[in-house]
């Protein structure tokens, strides 16, 4: 006796919608198939926007390091391979988490989820540009730099992607540390060495990323929750998370304040860290109490908080940079 032949499944009404929205991710949005398309494709796996913050505190480091105005190529020179190194880590990271980036709304469109690149050659590419910014580090700073940005790739493409982020609410504070890296690039770059300074502006940026990552957490918490990473807001109240935000910043405030007689720093330095440590607390004791009352608006408060901390660690670093200008006797 044969068995009847198996027919081909038929979209239903119902499918179609939801196959039409899935074949739209797979071509992108930026041009699947075209050379412009692929290269875009290539840089949104570098996750750009992340870079520039993390240059953002390699270059004025340098400038203390020098007490003054470092060596121009130098300091180009550090943060291409500082970019580099950054990108390798996103892209890792991004060949990682592709299963969990496809059940978030916010990551469904990242090139490794709609088919734009390949797991392989995104994997090549990673690590192209971790050898490739390693090596370039080597040869046109020195080797501490170099050996410092292999650890900050291994932080957060071994230690943070694949050891914690599905392990721990703590994930983000720990892995944190790889943010932390380019002060100690940016440093030992100029110095060849490490010392007290870049340390506490080590701690600076520690204390610095449950505070500025938290509340972008808690906006996304549906998302965190879809795809099983056990971020901090998802597991507690938003008013615990707000509590622990509080004693970071109150650390990070601490370790900005410890580099005045260390450095030592003067006047400018001085006022900005005292304004903008007292302002970004405010703000989270702002967020903290709105969600303590329960009000309508708590993610957008959240959402102040976030963008508030990127300007706190800006001014911060700038004022970093410019204070050797005034007080270059120190």
């Amino acid at each position: 006796m044969s068995l009847p032949p198996q027919s081909a499944h038929h979209p239903s009404a119902d499918e179609k919608p939801l196959q039409r929205t899935l074949d739209e991710r797979r071509l992108g949005a930026r041009g699947r198939g075209t050379l412009t398309g692929t290269i875009l494709a290539y840089i949104a796996l570098t996750k750009p926007r992340v870079i520039e913050l993390l240059l953002v505190t390699t270059a004025p480091v340098m400038f203390l390091a020098a007490r003054g105005l470092p060596n121009l190529w130098l300091v180009v020179a550090t943060l291409i391979g500082g970019a580099a190194a950054a990108a390798s880590a996103s892209v890792f990271n991004c060949i990682a988490d592709r299963d969990i980036d496809a059940k978030m709304q916010r990551t469904e469109n990242r090139p490794l989820v709609t088919g734009e690149i390949t797991p392989r050659a995104a994997t090549i590419f990673a690590f192209a540009l971790g050898f490739g910014s390693i090596f370039w580090l080597g040869g046109f700073t020195n080797w501490v730099a170099a050996g410092l940005t292999a650890v900050a790739i291994l932080l957060y493409a071994v230690f943070y992607t694949l050891v914690l982020k599905r392990r721990t609410t703590q994930n983000i504070v720990w892995g944190g540390a790889a943010g932390c890296m380019p002060v100690l690039i940016g440093w030992s770059a100029v110095t060849g060495s490490l010392s007290w300074e870049p340390l506490l502006l080590f701690l600076v940026v520690f204390f610095w990323t449950p505070p500025h990552y938290w509340p972008l957490a808690i906006k996304y918490k549906a998302d965190y929750e879809a795809a099983g990473v056990p971020m901090l807001p998802n597991k507690v109240p938003p008013t615990n998370v707000a509590r622990q935000m509080i004693w970071y910043t109150i650390a990070m405030i601490g370790a900005s304040l410890a580099l005045i007689p260390v450095a030592p720093m003067g006047p400018l330095y001085i006022a900005v860290a005292v304004a903008a440590g007292g302002w970004f607390l405010w703000e989270c004791i702002a967020f903290i109490r709105r969600a303590q009352a329960g009000l309508s608006g708590t993610r957008l408060r959240a959402m102040r908080v976030f963008h508030g901390s990127i300007t706190y660690l800006s001014v911060l670093f700038l004022a970093v940079a410019i204070d050797p200008f005034l007080n270059p006797w120190l």
